[in-house]
């Protein structure tokens, strides 16, 4: 487990700006050492203004858009091209302004897709992808991603993860189905915990003073099961950026050193 560290903007148009410059620098540092880079995708309003900053930075034509793999943590099992879909969401932003190879696209599985309504099945369809993208070195049946963004929600839910259910608690598969979310659409396809951990780093984004009790709850250690977003950390780095507004509860003794 790494030990988070904290980079607190003015706002969240700074903040989606900022997160959009240092992506960029990861995905091509990534590029540099290894030929390739994987970055795994959020939704909502955070990953969404950052996907829109990065697709006006001047900077994005730095990123051989060729040789990164794009995944996504979570999905709304809705039909293909749905307005609510991340994955419609990500390409109205920015994926189809940039050229990337269709192959290295992971898209999670769409509801009137080949399994149907069956989100188990769906789940089931994106670990045996992921599990052909791994190495014999990378852990628990994933890729060793570069970068995992998660946005964190008002009652600490990352991915679709959400307090008590039962994909918080999964320990086993990579990738889960999940029934009855809190939060509509209710139906959704989600990265697990175990999934999530095997990310070299990852990152968590969250604006707005509606997320401030979140975030401070989160970096309080409660544990995962009563704060999902507490148990999402990198192997080499966990990294929270945030908005005043979202940093605004959490007690000054609580910032760990950043190297931000």
């Amino acid at each position: 487990m790494t030990t988070p560290q904290l980079v607190v903007h003015r706002d969240k148009d700074l903040m989606a700006l900022a997160a959009a410059a240092r992506l960029i620098t990861r995905i091509v540092d990534a590029q540099s050492a290894r030929g390739t880079a994987s970055v795994v995708l959020t939704g909502g309003r955070n990953g969404n203004a950052l996907l829109a900053a990065l697709a006006g930075s001047p900077a994005r034509d730095a990123v051989d858009w060729s040789r990164l793999d794009l995944w996504w943590g979570d999905e709304r099992f809705l039909p293909e091209g749905d307005p609510e879909r991340n994955a419609t969401q990500a390409r109205d932003e920015l994926l189809d302004a940039v050229p990337l190879d269709p192959a290295r696209v992971h898209w999670m599985p769409a509801s009137d897709g080949v399994d149907g309504g069956n989100v188990e099945a769906a789940a089931e369809r994106y670990a045996v992808e992921l599990a052909k993208a791994a190495g014999p070195e990378d852990r628990v049946g994933v890729p060793a991603f570069d970068v995992l963004l998660l946005g964190v929600g008002p009652d600490t839910h990352v991915a679709s993860l959400f307090p008590e259910h039962p994909g918080v608690r999964e320990t086993a598969r990579t990738v889960v189905g999940v029934r009855g979310a809190p939060k509509p659409p209710p139906v959704r396809v989600s990265l697990t915990l175990p999934a999530i951990r095997a990310a070299r780093e990852v990152w968590l984004l969250a604006a707005g003073e509606d997320k401030a009790e979140a975030v401070a709850l989160a970096l309080s250690g409660p544990g995962e099961i009563q704060a999902p977003a507490s148990g999402a950390y990198g192997r080499q780095r966990t990294l929270w950026l945030l908005d005043r507004a979202a940093a605004a509860k959490i007690p000054p003794e609580m910032y760990p050193p950043s190297s931000a």
